[in-house]
Parts: C-alpha cells; sequence; structure tokens
C-alpha cells in the first residue's frame, strides 16, 4: 500500500501504467471479454468492477489531448448510442477526471480490432455486458519554469 493511491492500482499495473508511452492504449475490459486471445500483456483483476478499476486509473492516467478521441467505449451489439448503465457510469467515471474529452462509442470488431494492439489489457470481474473501455494515454507537461516538485526539490537537477 502507498500514500495517495487507490489499492487497486496493483504494484503490476502501475508498473505497466508507468511503462506505457504517449500514445500507448490500455483497455479495461469485463470479465467476459476474451482477454487471453486478445491481449499483448494481460493484467488480471478478478473480483473488481470495471468503474472502480477505471477511476484508479484516471486518477493516475494522463489522457491525450494530442489526438480528437482518446477514449473508447464498446456498444451494445451493433447499436452505436445505445448505452446501458454500465455505459453512463463509465462515461461519468471519464467526465469527472477529464471533464473536455468524449467517450466514443465503437462497434464490435472496430473496438476489438484496437484493444489487440493496445499496450495492454486489464481483465476485471465486471459481470455486465459491453463494459470496455480504451485509454489512450498522454503526457505529463513540464512545470513551468522557476518551479520545483514537492517540498522544493527537483528530482532532476543532480
Amino acid at each position: 500500500m502507498l500514500k495517495g493511491l487507490d489499492p487497486l492500482l496493483s504494484p503490476e499495473l502501475l508498473f505497466t501504467l508507468r511503462a506505457m508511452g504517449h500514445g500507448d492504449e490500455i483497455a479495461i475490459v469485463d470479465g467476459n471479454y476474451p482477454g487471453v486471445e486478445h491481449a499483448r500483456r494481460l493484467i488480471r483483476l478478478d473480483g473488481h468492477h470495471l468503474v472502480p478499476v477505471l477511476n484508479a486509473v484516471l486518477s493516475v492516467l494522463p489522457i491525450d489531448d494530442f489526438v480528437a478521441e482518446a477514449i473508447f467505449r464498446s456498444t451494445v451489439k451493433a447499436e452505436r448510442d445505445k448505452l446501458d448503465p454500465v455505459h453512463e457510469e463509465m462515461i461519468d467515471c471519464c467526465a469527472r477526471h477529464e471533464p473536455h474529452r468524449q467517450v466514443v462509442p465503437l462497434i464490435g470488431q472496430d473496438f476489438y480490432g484496437r484493444v489487440k494492439t493496445a499496450h495492454a489489457l486489464i481483465q476485471t470481474g465486471e459481470p455486465r455486458l459491453y463494459a470496455n473501455i480504451i485509454l489512450r494515454k498522454g503526457v505529463i507537461y513540464p512545470k513551468e519554469p522557476g518551479t520545483h516538485a514537492a517540498a522544493g526539490v527537483d528530482p532532476f537537477v543532480y
């Protein structure tokens, strides 16, 4: 356990999020998703619902602001605009962390194809269907000149 970090952020997940670069994507999927087949790197968080995991990831992951679309959700079959309650919860969670970003629906194979190229996949134990989302990592901008990290220490000055 660490101060200030959501306990859902396991050591493996923190390592993966930190190792991702700008533009890399991570999928967070439900318990029914074929994670073993689609993941380049699979992180299991069985027993946890998707929205708390999404909230934990968004608490530390910057979302890409270099592109128009950086957050994607799966759809109910081919119904692009249908929102199940879990989709509404995912959109609300994203809005709390990234109020200026839209959650873009991706139908079936478009969503699956994007997951297969993602840096990593987090498999949750979410029982609700179509509870899947992809996040594209952004950057942490440098601080303004003359400002320093906490306690006045700049970790990059030796």
